[in-house]
């Protein structure tokens, strides 16, 4: 579904009401390999009925990293760390994205004292396979939430508002995005029957050239460990 300028603004704004506590900026910690790709991304938590994780791009994750932590997404206020190492990624190179159940994040927030205050992706939301197939060649709305990298170093949260587009059988973000966004939520939204609109989380951005493929969320949700 394409928007006029100012409903794209207004589901931006929304999303970041609804899931802006959902959104991590995160860094590899660890050496890549040569020619394997590193630095930022961006990661989120996403919740099902069997349970919580976190979900980034593959090629950010490697064996380490550091998630940064907003004020905002713990609590009581300053107590937990600006940044939470992490490791034990469930890397899915054939779809391009990590996993990490979010257990063992809740662990570390109750040893250090603190607790989350997150808002994930619910599974409502998500993407299902009928979804993802009616994206079609035209070009619709959509929504990326990220934590981009500004020259000294400051990552906010940000939304990038563009197109989505099958091309060659792969759904595509058709814009290439800055540095920090792969890893990062897609979303996009639909007509419903009463004559508004429903959002979805089509997936999560990959790296690319010329755009972004998107690992959408049926391929995702298949991949997910049982947490429960």
């Amino acid at each position: 579904m394409l928007l006029d300028p100012d409903a794209e603004d207004a589901v931006a704004y929304e999303l970041c009401q609804l899931v802006g506590r959902a959104i991590l900026p995160y860094r590899r910690t660890d050496q890549p390999d040569p020619g394997e790709p590193g630095g930022d991304g961006t990661a989120f938590f996403f919740q099902d009925a069997s349970g919580e994780y976190l979900l980034t791009a593959d090629a950010v994750t490697g064996g380490t990293g550091d998630l940064g932590l907003r004020a905002s997404v713990t609590e009581p206020v300053g107590v937990a760390p600006p940044t939470l190492g992490v490791g034990g990624w469930d890397r899915r190179p054939e779809i391009g994205v990590a996993i990490l159940p979010a257990s063992e994040l809740h662990r570390q927030a109750g040893e250090g004292g603190w607790a989350w205050r997150v808002q994930p992706v619910i599974d409502v939301i998500a993407a299902d396979a009928a979804v993802v197939e009616r994206v079609g060649a035209a070009p619709a709305s959509a929504f990326v939430l990220a934590h981009g990298v500004r020259e000294d170093g400051d990552r906010p949260l940000e939304v990038a508002v563009e197109r989505v587009v099958r091309a060659d059988g792969v759904v595509r973000v058709a814009a290439e995005l800055p540095a920090g966004y792969v890893g990062a939520p897609v979303f996009s939204v639909e007509a419903d029957d009463d004559g508004g609109m429903r959002l979805h989380c089509l997936g999560l951005l990959l790296p690319g050239s010329d755009g972004h493929p998107v690992a959408t969320f049926d391929r995702i949700r298949a991949a997910l460990p049982d947490v429960a």
